[in-house]
């Protein structure tokens, strides 16, 4: 008898799977404000993110969305598409400029993290976290 994670398909892992489904959340929220009037867009112009996004599903959502990604390939991904030879297919785009800028964010969420009630989330409410988050980045902006 098949597992509830085996019936999920090849994705099986609960970690993944709710990791999939979190991105999709999270750039179907995104609102990018025009500079003027207008409703702000609901699409980036890009996405970047680390390997741990590189599966196919995760690379197919924002493509079918139309917005770029810079998503480096894995290796043993790209060990198999260069074994199966032409039938592998092409590599993936990928703009090295465009992610070395994502170390940006990444040291930015650090900074964030520094303060105990970010990094441990006591906040019941989302509210009140966006809050928390807001006054941990002004001390961050008046200490530098």
């Amino acid at each position: 008898m098949p597992t509830a994670a085996a019936a999920r398909g090849p994705w099986s892992h609960p970690g993944t799977a709710g990791g999939l489904h979190q991105f999709r959340t999270v750039l179907e929220k995104i609102r990018v404000p025009r500079p003027g009037a207008g409703r702000p867009r609901k699409k980036p112009d890009s996405v970047a993110a680390d390997k741990g996004y590189s599966n196919h599903p995760r690379r197919d959502y924002p493509q079918r969305r139309g917005i770029r990604h810079t998503i480096p390939e894995k290796t043993d991904s790209q060990v198999a598409r260069l074994r199966e030879g032409s039938r592998g297919g092409r590599p993936p785009s990928f703009d090295e400029e465009r992610y070395k800028k994502r170390n940006t964010v990444e040291r930015a969420i650090n900074k964030l993290k520094n303060s105990r009630a970010v990094a441990t989330r006591y906040d019941k409410r989302g509210y009140v976290f966006l809050g928390t988050v807001a006054a941990a980045s002004l001390i961050i902006w008046l200490r530098s």
